[in-house]
């Protein structure tokens, strides 16, 4: 389960949702930490700080821990691209090897192979185009196992497992960026979590009876930046931080220039 509406805000939107979070969970807990001063007990200040300390390392352990999912998820993806570049190039290559018209249509499906993929990665209907990529496997393993088929040996043989790989790859790629994300029930508790350290926090302030808006102000800024961070990297394509696909891109440009 993923937070549907992480991937639909934009990256400014939960940076500032998050920031008006932290600060009204801390304005709720300053109003309730002044309520009680003003007519209970006036000891809570001491009483609450190992509570706000323990809150604030079980925050740190749990955005820590976030973070370093994204980041790991972040490299696999880069990976995949480098992965998937290499594979579809490898199959273009052995394609030489079969005889026509398998080796002209193999190319052919390869080079538009290519173009969906990156239009896929840029956000261009990415359902439409793993679609078009799931056609694609079915007539490129049409052509070669006919061409496997007809002349069996060797050569084909290298190309049926430059286009198994091929197909292995589509598999990756698709469940690194669209399956392997941070849970929903991660993002709770990172966000419940968040909400109850600056209410304790707020709670203690209020306990005192001065806001330090001087102070709580940048820290929300702060955590907030760090949050949308983790976000960005568990968003493949949507945002600041984005897979490179140059790679492919590369790919493309040189698959284009064999064909001029």
């Amino acid at each position: 389960m993923n937070f549907g509406l992480i991937d639909v805000l934009p990256i400014y939107g939960i940076y500032i949702g998050v920031a008006l979070l932290i600060l009204l969970s801390f304005e709720i807990g300053y109003q309730v930490g002044k309520h009680t001063r003003s007519r209970y007990d006036k000891d809570a200040p001491i009483s609450l700080g190992p509570m706000v300390g323990g809150l604030l390392g079980m925050l740190g352990f749990v955005l820590a821990f976030t973070y370093s999912m994204a980041a790991s998820q972040h490299d696999l993806r880069k990976q995949n691209v480098l992965d998937e570049a290499n594979a579809v190039g490898t199959a273009y290559l052995r394609a030489d090897l079969l005889d026509e018209p398998h080796q002209k249509e193999m190319k052919r499906f390869l080079r538009e192979y290519v173009d969906v993929r990156l239009r896929g990665a840029r956000g261009e209907n990415l359902d439409a185009a793993i679609t078009r990529s799931v056609e694609l496997h079915d007539l490129l393993w049409m052509q070669v196992s006919s061409a496997a088929k007809t002349s069996p040996g060797t050569n084909t043989s290298l190309v049926v497992q430059a286009i198994n790989q091929l197909i292995d790859m589509h598999e990756k790629r698709v469940s690194s960026g669209l399956r392997n994300r941070i849970p929903g029930s991660i993002w709770i508790a990172l966000f419940i979590i968040s909400a109850l350290t600056m209410i304790t926090m707020g709670t203690q302030v209020g306990l005192t009876g001065k806001r330090r808006l001087v102070a709580i102000i940048p820290l929300a800024l702060a955590f907030a930046a760090l949050t949308t961070v983790v976000v960005d990297l568990d968003r493949p394509q949507k945002g600041l931080i984005t897979v490179s696909q140059q790679a492919m891109v590369n790919l493309q440009n040189s698959m284009n220039r064999g064909i001029e």
